[in-house]
């Protein structure tokens, strides 16, 4: 795909860096005047001088100018910079807005690796873009036409071979940009598949080693490294290539202006003050577009990591694709109105933050590219209810509560709280009634008080007492040196399972949320730890509307109701006595 100088889309997506990049523009403009009063003044300066006389006034006008020119790249550059900082601070929030609303069913299908590298060190190649390429591209509009104008007032002959020759520099440029661009895609996609799989490897190490495949998968990221290497020194062989082909071109259009003026200057058909105009302003013609074309290629990783994640974050389809939120309500703000859906058509019926009535499933189909993980699933889940769900591994059971996360949206059908289409409601605002969790809480290398808090960070250190003692953990949190504010480990090191666990209780206890969905919370634990986990789960889920996800009979006894669900069809249960054995293994 051709890439373009500057993507239009940028100003669409970061509109903060509008105001900086007309600067620009603005610099440029004043940058192209000033090279035309330096030149003007030291050709005046110079003619005088040969003379013998001294033009204080175009010496005075000479030394402004070139102070002015210093003072203009300073400027310049600080607010290149400033567009930089900008530009990679609003794409980053951004990335991670568009992960976070594409949600768990996007990101799976993705290689995490790929999107930090392209959020990491791809964005942060937007220097060389900003403060090297984008500045040099205006100049190398803006400075050329004024020198050109200037010169057909001067000696139109010289202005006609600059003009015939000037469109050389970029035309030779676009022809080695293309094989630069090409090298520079190939370069970026090792650096991602590299950066990707070293991840992936860091967090399979434990599992490398068991199997003694550590040794392997360290060639096998040394091969990849000196892919990436010979692809970046071919990228640089055609940048080399490209600088030199351009200081070619620019100086043989130099010479064909140089020679005509000192042969008419010989034979006295120029004046003394318009040839040196004329040698001084040719070389300033080209200077820009050849520092354009050498920045161009230490600008290509940027550009290629921006086209990148402009395609990420363009607007997703309408369709309602499982494996990602619906397009209605990813996008809406938190204070959008929530109203009724197909069933209310005079949006008098108003979803009530803070409780909800039935929960309705109706014919609800999720399908992905190579499976279909539930099937025409009709089910009423009523306020207080306390629902197990049970089945075999991959059966569509976490599908099941990703339904009602937000996670995943139905290929067909729909799901209503309160006869209100929940395609229809925001999904912040909805998930502020949903405590979630999950089979592998996640903890952050952050305080045990602040991991906690998460679902509630303005909640008051009682209130995380409280939740503390509720989710068993208070002979924890005595036990460690700092209490509350003890930090811990990246994904909790340092706790066992059933700790972090009861810490994803916690977290759940103190969002006091009316709706409690539970994905096996008790998996791969021990029996101590599941009876202490098993405690804190009838605490919680009393007085409110649970959905369990479960396989162990223990966690069953708690349920009103039992569903089952296999190849994607959902079925009411007898109780727990009444289950087949694999159910319950």
């Amino acid at each position: 795909m051709s890439r373009r100088p500057f993507d239009p889309r940028l100003l669409h997506r970061v509109p903060g860096a509008r105001r900086q990049l007309g600067l620009l523009g603005a610099l440029g403009v004043a940058a192209a005047g000033l090279v035309i009063a330096q030149a003007t003044t030291l050709a005046t300066v110079l003619a005088e001088a040969a003379g013998g006389r001294l033009d204080r006034a175009a010496l005075a006008g000479f030394l402004a100018s070139v102070a002015g020119r210093g003072a203009l790249l300073w400027v310049q550059g600080t607010v290149a910079a400033r567009a930089a900082a900008t530009v990679k601070a609003a794409l980053r929030a951004d990335l991670l807005d568009a992960v976070g609303r594409r949600g768990p069913g996007w990101l799976s299908g993705q290689r995490t690796g790929q999107l930090a590298t392209l959020a990491g060190r791809g964005l942060d190649a937007l220097d060389a873009y900003f403060t090297g390429y984008l500045p040099q591209l205006v100049l190398s509009i803006t400075v050329p036409l004024a020198v050109l104008v200037r010169l057909v007032f001067a000696d139109w002959s010289s202005a006609l071979v600059i003009a015939v020759t000037l469109p050389l520099v970029p035309i030779f440029g676009a022809l080695l940009g293309w094989q630069a661009q090409a090298a520079t895609e190939r370069q970026w996609r090792r650096l991602a598949l590299l950066g990707g799989h070293f991840l992936d490897m860091l967090r399979g190490l434990p599992t490398l080693h068991l199997f003694g495949r550590a040794p392997a998968q360290v060639t096998v990221v040394r091969a990849m490294a000196d892919r990436h290497r010979r692809a970046t020194m071919k990228t640089l062989r055609i940048a080399f290539l490209s600088a030199l082909v351009l200081e070619l071109v620019a100086t043989l259009s130099v010479a064909l202006v140089a020679v005509p003026i000192g042969l008419r200057l010989l034979h006295g058909g120029l004046a003394l003050q318009t040839a040196l105009l004329v040698l001084l302003l040719a070389p300033e013609a080209f200077l820009p577009l050849r520092a354009a074309g050498s920045q161009f290629h230490a600008s290509q990783e940027g550009l290629t990591a921006l086209d990148e994640a402009l395609t990420l974050l363009d607007p997703e389809p309408t369709a309602r694709t499982a494996g990602q939120p619906t397009a209605a309500n990813s996008g809406k703000p938190a204070a959008a109105r929530l109203t009724g859906g197909p069933d209310d058509p005079d949006h008098e019926r108003h979803y009530q933050p803070g409780r909800h009535g039935e929960i309705r499933f109706e014919s609800v189909t999720v399908e992905y590219q190579r499976s279909t993980a539930l099937r025409d699933v009709t089910l009423t889940i009523r306020p207080g209810e306390r629902i197990a769900v049970v089945g075999p591994s991959g059966a569509g059971k976490s599908t099941l509560l990703h339904l009602l996360l937000g996670f995943v949206s139905p290929s067909s059908g729909r799901i209503t709280v309160d006869g209100t289409d929940l395609a229809a409601l925001d999904l912040a605002r909805w998930r502020r009634q949903l405590a979630w969790v999950p089979q592998r809480a996640h903890l952050f290398g952050s305080s045990l008080a602040e991991n906690i808090r998460l679902g509630a960070p303005d909640a008051p250190v009682a209130a995380v007492r409280a939740a503390v003692r509720a989710a068993d953990l208070a002979e924890l949190v005595a036990d460690l040196p700092d209490g509350l504010d003890t930090r811990l480990g990246e994904r909790g090191h340092g706790l066992s399972s059933g700790q972090r666990q009861r810490v994803a209780l916690a977290r759940a206890f103190l969002r006091d949320a009316p709706i409690v969905l539970l994905d096996e919370p008790t998996a791969r634990l021990d029996a101590g730890s599941e009876a202490a986990v098993l405690a804190a789960t009838r605490h919680l889920v009393a007085g409110r509307t649970a959905l369990l996800v479960a396989h162990r009979p223990t966690l069953l006894a708690e349920a009103d109701r039992v569903l089952r669900i296999e190849d994607g069809r959902v079925t009411e249960q007898e109780p727990v006595t009444a289950l087949p054995r694999e159910v319950v293994a």
